[in-house]
């Protein structure tokens, strides 16, 4: 081991549809909002307080592609993956910044597309391991 770790553990629900963006290649990736809660008790006031934290997710290929036919805005979701951040140019010429959750594996909690939940079939995948490496030319 090379002394560091870059790992993430999520669970949380879908924030909207997952977006997909096609390449040249037939390469593609999914992007989609994920919201987790944090739930704590004021000890002041004795308010409870929620607190929604926003991720930004990638998935690629065969991923994405199953995440896009299964998932949508609300469904709970666990997903694996590494931190990447990324800058490029506006079409105004600004630099923009971004913090993305790379997926390399996940497993679908609830979907509303199948409401007695996802069956372990070949045609619908629940947990997927997807050890792709990771690819960092993207053009936007």
């Amino acid at each position: 081991m090379n002394g560091t770790l870059n790992k993430v553990i999520l669970i949380g629900h879908l924030g909207d549809e997952v977006k997909m963006h096609y390449f040249e290649g037939g390469n593609c990736i999914g992007r989609f909002p994920l919201a987790t809660n944090d739930v704590y008790i004021n000890k002041t006031t004795g308010e409870k307080i929620n607190s929604t934290e926003w991720h930004n997710v990638v998935v690629r290929n065969k991923a994405a592609e199953i995440c896009e036919k299964y998932l949508s805005k609300g469904d709970k979701i666990y997903v694996e993956g590494r931190i990447k951040s990324r800058q490029w140019q506006a079409e105004d010429g600004s630099t923009k910044y971004t913090t993305e959750i790379q997926v390399t594996e996940f497993t679908f909690l609830t979907t509303k597309k199948d409401p007695e939940g996802i069956k372990n079939t070949p045609e619908t995948p629940k947990s997927t391991n997807f050890d792709n490496p990771i690819e960092n030319d993207l053009p936007f």
